[in-house]
């Protein structure tokens, strides 16, 4: 049994990103908790819209997270802080790929040493793209990474991401920081936008709407996908847990499907006359894109950490992207 903080009922969280697809709901969760929440957000990916059920509840701030004396006053008012803001999505780290590098490295620096300051825990969200294009699988927490080169610019946001996560364990050493680093393995659900190359509201939306399902590449390629709420129910659990603080762990689903199988599914839950269409990287991305044909998570650590399951399947996933349309 791991040992758990002293805990308080009512905390004060932080959410750097907390407007976006997976703060959004994990700021909802926390308030249900009995949690105070404040949110900081420059709203270039996260929106507002997302917290409309809870506007009146949190306190928002909208700013950059390179803002240090912004970032200094809300982390030193915090008990815990979530650190979820980013530039990513494919499409957006290939269109903006300065911009992106400066806010996942610059501001990642300012976030963490500002925890590291003030003494405060950090859940820091990192992602699957650490791997790279390991073709080792099920990708465990120690697994190399193996990383194209620096000409093709998606590895930009697999660089930075380590670079964060180099800047956690530098701090946990220097100062003290008590952080952990969770790696997401493709969270979807509700509020999830495809506009920046995610897959599942992508095809639920053409699906909907009875456009051609656009398949890229042949479709083998193959995933896991987990449900945002199944996430959020990890990190409600995984914040309190003293042994996991100065650790990684993956976070992911455990229903392994290949991305035409998806389009497939969600042409059928959908009720959908759309045609699968395929359509070459080259089409959609800058030359020389590269993907990986397999990203599957060992989430054994975590499940063992925690005592947790993802229990949302893809039809569940499907059906609530759907639902919230």
């Amino acid at each position: 049994m791991l040992e758990i903080f002293n805990y308080d009922p009512s905390m004060k969280i932080l959410v750097t990103g907390g407007a976006g697809f997976i703060g959004s709901h994990l700021s909802e969760s926390l308030l249900k908790s009995g949690h105070e929440v404040t949110i900081l957000d420059n709203l270039s990916l996260g929106n507002a819209s997302n917290l409309i059920h809870v506007s009146d509840k949190v306190n928002f701030t909208e700013g950059d997270i390179r803002d240090k004396m912004l970032v200094n006053s809300l982390i030193e008012n915090s008990d815990i802080v979530f650190h979820f803001a980013a530039a990513l999505g494919v499409q957006n780290i290939i269109n903006n790929t300065l911009e992106s590098i400066s806010v996942n490295i610059e501001g990642s620096e300012v976030v963490l040493k500002s925890a590291a300051n003030y003494n405060k825990q950090i859940v820091i969200a990192s992602t699957s793209e650490i791997y790279g294009k390991n073709i080792k699988q099920p990708l465990n927490e120690l697994d190399d990474r193996v990383i194209g080169a620096p000409q093709v610019s998606r590895w930009s946001y697999s660089d930075a991401k380590a670079i964060e996560e180099h800047m956690a364990f530098a701090l946990a050493k220097s100062h003290g920081l008590k952080f952990i680093t969770i790696r997401f393995f493709n969270i979807v659900g509700p509020r999830q936008i495809g506009k920046y190359g995610m897959v599942v509201p992508r095809f639920v939306n053409q699906a909907i709407h009875n456009l051609p399902i656009e398949v890229y590449g042949n479709g083998n390629q193959k995933r896991v996908f987990c449900h945002v709420h199944d996430a959020v129910d990890a990190l409600m659990k995984i914040m309190i847990k003293k042994d996991a603080y100065g650790d990684v762990f993956n976070l992911g689903g455990n229903q392994e499907l290949s991305i035409l199988e998806l389009a497939v599914r969600i042409k059928h839950l959908t009720n959908s006359n759309s045609p699968i269409i395929f359509k070459e990287y080259g089409e959609i991305y800058s030359s020389g894109f590269e993907d990986m044909a397999r990203r599957v998570p060992d989430i054994s650590k975590i499940q063992r950490i925690i005592d947790w399951e993802p229990l949302r399947n893809i039809d569940q996933i499907v059906n609530d992207v759907v639902n919230l349309k």
